[in-house]
């Protein structure tokens, strides 16, 4: 007999970029890229995580780079699986995941067909007890506020695959939208302008680089340019060019305005009493796309309210997770989850 207390946690923030897993009692214990290597002709997983990550842009046609996750969907079921297998089964871990209460944390925008599909993964592993929870929410507790009030909360969370934004209160969400929008979409934007201001071809980890070194949303001082180098369009030849911070603001503000409006129709939307909070309250901005420069002053400037970034932006749904295990243990003591979704449990 498994009781709610006995069996062992663990919960994945299940990344377009990264990949975390928590287990109870030992930490995180995978901390990723989510890419991975498959040899084309066997099919065999060759290596994961920055492994594959190193050698992205770099392989031949024998080599099958693959991003099992696509904006918090599983756009590869057999990789998917994969991956979860490597991440439990390196650290010997498989007997922990045996019967045990599994929190994934997607995307808002994920449908029910798909998170049909995420928990399927799982409890082919053997899981007992698979939940979903949002991003947004998770990234909420992560970020220091405390959820369970009654009042307003206006969470932004710009991922790799999915931008984020929900107003939090008494525990739950009230209203949410996601936007495929974020990390993966400005790196894929600085390429484009790359492309088009200078006939250079440039590989998406460069176009990152450029976004991590010089990328800002409000003029900073000591701004300073930067040598990117590709292949020319034109002649195929190796290429270089020197690319300022002022042209990648402009890149990133073109690409920041759907995020701007997508917050403008979550607040249109907003209950009125919610909207006095968060006047009060401001934006907490969460995700590596809270790592730009000068964010907080964007918004600020843009909205005329409060804006912070999280103390630890990359990890905010992660640690969102584990402070969440405490609300699953007490749900499955009083009996709060539906039987289909406690089988493994016997009262």
């Amino acid at each position: 007999m498994i009781k709610p207390d006995s069996a062992a946690f663990i919960s994945l923030d299940l990344g377009t970029s990264n990949i975390l897993a928590y287990v109870a009692g030992q930490g995180v214990v995978y901390n990723q890229p989510s890419l991975m290597a498959y040899d084309v002709n066997t099919n065999e997983l060759i290596c994961l995580g920055i492994e594959a990550y190193e050698m992205a842009g770099k392989t031949h046609e024998g080599i099958r780079m693959v991003t099992p996750l696509v904006d918090g969907v599983i756009a590869d079921l057999e990789a998917a699986s994969d991956l979860l297998k490597h991440i439990f089964g390196r650290l010997q871990m498989m007997n922990s995941w045996k019967n045990s209460v599994v929190l994934l944390a997607c995307p808002s925008g994920v449908t029910e067909l798909e998170r049909e599909a995420l928990k399927m993964v799982a409890k082919d592993m053997g899981a007992g007890l698979v939940l979903i929870e949002e991003e947004a929410k998770m990234a909420a507790l992560g970020a220091g506020i405390n959820i369970d009030l009654p009042m307003g909360n206006l969470v932004l969370d710009i991922g790799g695959g999915t931008t984020d934004v929900a107003i939090i209160s008494a525990g739950e969400i009230v209203v949410s939208k996601s936007l495929k929008n974020a990390g993966n979409f400005f790196d894929e934007e600085i390429r484009k302008y790359i492309r088009s201001e200078y006939n250079i071809s440039v590989g998406r980890k460069s176009a990152e680089n450029v976004k991590k070194e010089i990328g800002s949303l409000v003029k900073y001082p000591a701004e300073r340019a930067m040598q990117v180098y590709g292949r020319d369009i034109v002649s195929g030849l190796p290429k270089e060019a020197r690319i300022t911070s002022e042209e990648i603001r402009n890149v990133l503000l073109n690409s920041f305005s759907k995020i701007t409006d997508l917050l403008i129709e979550l607040l249109e939307e907003t209950p009125p009493e919610l909207a006095g909070d968060i006047m009060r309250n401001g934006i907490t901005i969460c995700g590596g796309g809270a790592m730009i420069r000068n964010i907080e002053r964007y918004f600020i400037d843009i909205f005329q309210i409060p804006a912070r970034t999280a103390k630890d932006p990359l990890n905010c749904v992660i640690d969102g997770t584990k402070l969440f295990e405490k609300t699953v243990r007490r749900r499955l003591e009083n009996g709060l989850y539906p039987k289909d979704e406690k089988s493994f449990l016997s009262f």
